[in-house]
């Protein structure tokens, strides 16, 4: 496979000896794990991320402008959009979206290909020469001023944080001049894609026949699954400031004081753009009695708060390992299986592949985690952490554990600019898992923080074949991420009609944004010789801030709903929750429950008319990024475009 993207000349020629276009060497250390069996699918490799999509998160470097718009198109998705995030843009179609913006405020439109085509090569000549990454940020900082994307000292804050490894990444890439022009002059002048496909490998072994688990038997043992996410903890949280602040996080020191006319954040948190102070989760963790017992805990990461654009590496260890001794002091000797959440690094979202080495690699987080978490992981599931974030291991004769760093599969990952490729080898090691579980007759849970349907499109693509050639080995999905409760459908390939597997995403514990508090617990088929290790139902409980912040009044989590009840489904099973989706297009009320649901007891003010509800639930069966093809027995294809414009960007 490729590990360090692909070589190319001005004209487009290959250059087999690993120099890019400027002549530089760009062939990268080896990676750490192995990179067997992936190839490109089509035309010449090439390096990056992916085709934009309806999902798609990123950011193409153009000289020092360029590295300027990389810069601050981050933080146009920092600031909230609503309180109810459906599938996001992302960070290369906010690019693309700013492209008009940025020649209309320099008058750019009357530039000749030509002429831009030489200033983006004087200019990137000029970045490399003089390594002038003060003078990138400070472009960047009035950009970002001058377009109004965030305030002036969060544009200040945001790009001093990024600049230094957005400028590396950019050395890195291989965006020509041309690429940077079709971008901002049109196709004429040429082509903006910097996206490759790839597959990965799979074994020669044939695809045992589909069986659909079996009903356990009754009496047969259950397990309880506590799922915790995106708990986003808030050092500087403060009652009684605003929660409507300018800033992107609120409800915190520096938010000030709310208007006379409004109320300010409440004691446990607060219905607004805020994350949570510590007693809201240590009030969660004391307060889990009702819930439990649990036999262990899935944790899919998301530990620091949402204040991105002002953050060290200290801030992320002391979130890690203060939030990580709660989890141990109130959850005792219920072992823990952890996730990397996109949060847990900084800048955020920068998860550089396992060759980038050195002060930028990732090793500093990974290092940290494998110290905290060594209670509760092998040392075989430690040592691949240390590498790249993931790990396997047995919690139960029969069950196999995989523990994806889903960060590889970001569009928001901008690391992957330089190569996108199956970074660090994960998902040939998951084949290489399943097939092993295969051999052996387990069963396999994966647990993971972004979902599969807002990844980069060729690694979702590649996430649904495998899921597709190991159906009856995988019984179960775990994500979190988006904070809210939904889920989304795998189907078989050849006709993206039989529901085969779910992928289950649980709501936050965080109020970000305008949410209650909450957790999931999944009720599984418990450890015994022949169990399916299926998901048999699933609750979620939530603490109602309304209540909890009244004067003298103590926080109550109580139980919102148990799935198959409420949503009258016969069992947890993949074609289940398919009919699901297809009830709520022609039943409003039913809808308008699992819209309820959907926010953990608070949703939005405005309705969800029939283009919000179509989107909603085309979200449940978009488990393959970019894939309209998926929705077209749910919306009639007149009306897709219609419906993927009232998708929103996420909020996580």
């Amino acid at each position: 496979g490729r590990t360090g993207g692909p070589s190319r000349c001005p004209h487009g020629c290959e250059a087999s000896q690993g120099l890019d276009w400027r002549g530089r060497d760009r062939r990268p250390a080896r990676p750490a794990m192995p990179r067997h069996g992936v190839t490109p699918s089509r035309g010449r490799p090439r390096s990056g991320g992916e085709r934009r999509s309806d999902r798609s998160c990123g950011a193409p470097g153009l000289g020092i402008l360029g590295m300027a718009l990389a810069l601050f198109s981050s933080l146009a998705l920092w600031t909230p959009a609503a309180a109810h995030p459906l599938p996001a843009q992302g960070y290369f179609a906010s690019f693309s979206g700013l492209a008009p913006q940025v020649r209309d405020t320099f008058g750019w439109w009357n530039l000749t290909c030509p002429v831009c085509k030489s200033l983006f090569t004087i200019l990137d000549f000029g970045l490399q020469k003089e390594n002038n990454v003060v003078r990138v940020g400070s472009l960047a900082t009035k950009l970002c001023q001058l377009l109004k994307i965030a305030p002036p000292a969060v544009c200040q804050s945001a790009v001093q944080l990024f600049e230094d490894d957005m400028v590396e990444v950019w050395r890195r890439s291989v965006l020509s001049p041309s690429e940077a022009c079709g971008l901002l002059l049109g196709s004429t002048c040429g082509h903006w894609d910097i996206f490759s496909s790839w597959n990965i490998s799979l074994p020669a072994v044939p695809k045992p026949a589909p069986q659909p688990p079996k009903p356990p038997a009754p009496g047969a043992p259950v397990s309880r699954v506590l799922f915790l996410t995106d708990l986003h903890w808030d050092r500087d949280y403060l009652e009684g400031t605003d929660p409507d602040c300018e800033d992107p996080l609120c409800c915190r020191r520096g938010s000030g004081p709310p208007p006379a006319s409004r109320p300010g954040a409440g004691y446990w948190g607060e219905y607004s753009k805020c994350d949570l102070p510590l007693r809201t989760l240590e009030s969660l963790l004391s307060g889990l009695g009702p819930a439990g017992p649990f036999d262990m805990v899935y944790w899919t990461g998301d530990i620091p708060a949402h204040n991105v654009w002002h953050q060290s590496r200290q801030d992320q260890l002391q979130a890690l390992t203060t939030v990580t001794a709660l989890v141990k002091k109130y959850l005792g000797p219920v072992p823990v299986y952890p996730a990397v959440g996109n949060h847990e690094s900084t800048p955020v979202n920068g998860f550089p592949p396992p060759f980038i080495e050195g002060n930028q690699s990732s090793r500093w987080l990974y290092e940290a985690m494998a110290k905290a978490w060594e209670p509760w992981l092998p040392a075989e599931a430690l040592h691949t952490l240390r590498i790249g974030g993931f790990y396997a291991l047995s919690p139960s004769p029969g069950l196999r554990l995989i523990s994806l760093n889903m960060n590889f599969c970001s569009r928001e990952n901008f690391w992957l600019l330089i190569n996108s490729t199956d970074p660090a080898g994960q998902l040939q090691w998951l084949v290489g898992e399943l097939q092993a579980a295969e051999d052996r007759g387990d069963k396999v849970h994966i647990i993971g923080h972004i979902p599969p349907g807002h990844c980069l499109k060729s690694w979702s693509w590649n996430y649904y074949r495998i899921v597709a050639r190991y159906e009856n080995t995988l019984a179960g999905q775990f994500f979190g991420h988006t904070h809210v409760d939904e889920f989304e459908i795998f189907y078989d390939e050849e006709t993206l009609s039989r529901p085969l597997s779910v992928a289950f995403l649980a709501p936050s514990a965080t109020t970000y944004i305008s949410l209650n508090p909450g957790y999931r617990v999944y009720l599984i088929d418990g450890n015994y010789p022949g169990s399916s290790h299926v998901v048999l139902d699933h609750e979620t409980y939530i603490l109602n801030l309304t209540q909890a912040n009244q004067p003298g009044a103590t926080p109550h989590w109580h139980l919102l709903y148990r799935a198959l009840e409420t949503y009258g489904l016969p069992n947890a099973l993949p074609a289940a929750w398919n009919d699901l989706v297809y009830r709520m297009r022609g039943d409003t009320q039913l809808f308008q429950t699992f819209w309820f649901l959907y926010h953990k007891g608070h949703p939005p003010s405005e309705p969800c008319g029939t283009p919000c509800r179509l989107a909603t639930l085309c979200a449940q069966l978009s488990a393959r990024s970019d894939s309209p093809a998926l929705c077209r027995h749910l919306v009639p294809d007149a009306s897709i475009a219609d419906v993927q414009s009232h998708q929103r960007r996420p909020l996580c």
